[in-house]
């Protein structure tokens, strides 16, 4: 090596390991305010153990007991028009047919440009 490139990669190290210095440790010094009375929590914590339920314990399901209100088809076909839609949006043309479509099949009277799609 000559000494142009030493000079360089002593400049460069001189000054990537200058970059990183760490801050001092902030320490937060407001009060902490609990929303629950200790009762309170105490109570919860005993409903817990009651039902046999540890929300802090690693193996804890927050879903098992989820029942859901709308059918598997439902979401389904929610997901495909919506995959359409999008699909449509983000076409060659920036979704401009797709619009048109929907402006077509509407019966609102005339839409203006800058007009809400809709106003309340």
């Amino acid at each position: 090596m000559n000494a142009k490139s030493l000079i360089a990669i002593a400049a460069f190290a001189a000054i990537a390991s200058s970059a990183a210095r760490a801050d001092d440790i902030t320490i937060d010094t407001t009060p902490f305010q609990s929303a629950l009375t200790r009762a309170e929590v105490q109570a919860e914590l005993f409903q817990y153990k009651k039902a046999g339920v540890n929300p802090w314990s690693m193996s804890y399901n927050q879903l098992a007991q989820f029942k859901s209100a709308t059918s598997r088809e439902q979401v389904q076909a929610e997901y495909r028009a919506d995959r359409d839609a999008v699909a449509a949006l983000n076409g060659e043309d920036s979704g401009s047919a797709y619009l048109a479509h929907i402006a077509a099949t509407r019966t609102v009277g005339t839409t203006l440009a800058g007009t809400p799609v809709n106003p309340q």
